[in-house]
Parts: C-alpha cells; structure tokens; sequence
C-alpha cells in the first residue's frame, strides 16, 4: 500500500503512476470543446474563483478538436514524448446534448492517445451520458477518466463560493462514477476563504472514503472577470500564507488513502489576468516546499488515514 516510498517519494505521484502503468511518459493535453457550464449562464456569476475561460487553460480557442491536438502533439514529439491523454478542461464537459458529446469524445480519440479525461461538475453526470461513454470505451478499447470538481467538503463554504452543487450532489456522481468502474479524480481547494484545517482533513477523509483513483490540489488564486476578483480589488479578501497553504497540504495527504493517486499539489495560475497567484512562487518552487515538510516531519500520504 506504501510502495510508493520505494519511489524515493513521500506521496503517489501521477507521473510515477502513468510511466509505470505506461511504461514510458505520458504528456496531458488541454483541450477546449467550446462546451459552457449551467453555473454561469442566463447572468449567473459562476463559481466566485472561475473567470470568463472556464478555469482553462487551452490556447486554441476556435480551432477543432482534432486541431488542437495535433499541434500540442507536435511540441512533445519534439521532447520525446509519444503517448497522451486528451483533457477536457474547460467549463462542463458533459453538458451538452448527448449526440454532442459523443461526437466530441470520439474526434479526440487516435492510435497515441491513451486515455480521455473528462472534467465536469457533479450535477452534470446521469445516467444517459454514462452509458454513451461507455459504449466508446467498448468500442475503441481506450481509457476514461472524469475530473469532478469538489473544491470542498465545508458544504456551508459550496455555498458562499456559489459553487451551484452540493456535498450530497458531489457523494452521488462519484458513486454512479463508480457504478461504470469509471477512474475519478477530484479536484479540491484548500484554502478557500473560510475554511479552516479540520475542512482539509474531512475533505481528505471524504475522497478516502469513497475511493476516488485521485486527486488533484489547488490554491486559491485570484483571477480578472471573476467574484473573488472584484472582492479582492476592493480589499475584502484575504488569501491565507504561503506556509499555511503548505501545512494543509502535508495534512491533507497524511489524511489520504496512500493509495489514491496525487496529480496535483499546486496549480499554475493562468499567465494572463491574474490578480494574485501562488504568491509570487513558481509551482516547482511549492511542490518542492511541500515535499520538503513531509521530509522535515518525517511524514507521507497515508500516515495517519483511518480509511484505506
């Protein structure tokens, strides 16, 4: 269960994971389906975190699926790199007609493409769209994951930050993800305004519990065209510290199953429009602070999780 200290590491590592389950590196690549999320339309402000993108990251705004795609593949084959996974990151990436999704999903789907995964939101899973995806995992024999935004388990802080979904909501999409033997990954938050260190280990204890695959952290940063945004120009937020965020991050993995996988300890903030990110810091400069506390404490993912 531990096996990943045998690593050298203190945690279970994506890319540790995907060489080995691979046997060579495996390159994500962000993809835009030009999909919109339910939580920002009709004059919905969205999530108080997200801007105009989506929470996205992908260049290639406009271009087709299968356009995008190629060029990212041509920048890694340069590195070496010959497998990949087709993300689909921005806004909700199931909700659209089923047709569409279908359509969609199989653009992105050639001989070096490994895996497709799917980010969305917990109110925009059933039934229908489950069983149409797994038909294409039938019929191409590839892997698929889905991306579930829970950011927290404070079901009062889902609220103020107009997340637009609860707790409830979260625990039922990750149990009917389950129900298709589909790989969950969850992306959580941990210093969102209000919450304190016993969110952070409930939040670890709740992914343990109901046996995501893995697990992707954030800090909070502050973006253009968004709530937090305005908030923070007018001086009515306040981003916690570069240590605090370090300590929730070992607690939080203490917390963990040893046996869900880490994709992420820190995100990059997008390059243009950030009001506040990662203060100051690159993200291999916190990754490296992170890891470093789990070897000053003498601690590691797992250490003192209750449920494996």
């Amino acid at each position: 269960m531990f096996d990943f200290l045998n690593d050298g590491y203190r945690y279970r590592k994506l890319s540790v994971e995907l060489k080995k389950k691979y046997g060579e590196k495996v390159q994500r690549l962000p993809l835009n389906a030009g999909f919109t999320c339910p939580n920002r339309e009709n004059g919905k402000p969205g999530c108080f975190f997200c801007d105009e993108t989506g929470s996205g990251f992908s260049t290639f705004a406009g271009l087709s699926i299968r356009e995008q795609l190629e060029k990212m593949k041509e920048k890694y084959r340069k590195k070496g790199i010959k497998k990949f996974i087709a993300y689909f990151q921005n806004y909700t990436n199931t909700y659209a007609p089923v047709d569409i999704l279908r359509t969609t999903y199989v653009e992105s789907i050639d001989e070096d493409i490994v895996q497709l995964d799917i980010a969305t939101r917990p109110d925009c899973i059933n039934e229908e769209i489950l069983e149409m995806v797994d038909e294409i995992r039938k019929e191409y024999k590839i892997e698929i994951s889905f991306d579930i935004g829970l950011q927290t388990a404070n079901y009062h802080t889902l609220v103020k930050i107009n997340r637009g979904h609860t707790l409830a909501e979260y625990i039922y999409a990750v149990n009917l993800l389950k129900k298709y033997d589909f790989e969950v990954v969850s992306h959580v938050i941990l210093n969102l305004p209000g919450d304190n260190m016993l969110d952070v280990v409930e939040g670890a204890k709740i992914l343990s519990a109901l046996k995501v695959d893995g697990v992707k952290l954030h800090s909070l940063y502050v973006v253009e065209g968004s709530v937090f945004g305005e908030m923070f120009k007018a001086g009515r937020l306040e981003v916690g510290t570069l240590e605090s965020y370090v300590e929730r991050a070992v607690t939080f993995l203490e917390n963990l199953s040893p046996r869900i996988v880490v994709h992420r300890l820190v995100a990059d903030p997008p390059l243009t429009g950030t009001l506040f990110g990662n203060w100051g810091k690159t993200k291999t400069e916190i990754v490296n602070l992170i890891e470093r506390r789990l070897v000053e404490k003498d601690t590691y993912q797992g250490k003192k999780a209750k449920i494996i």
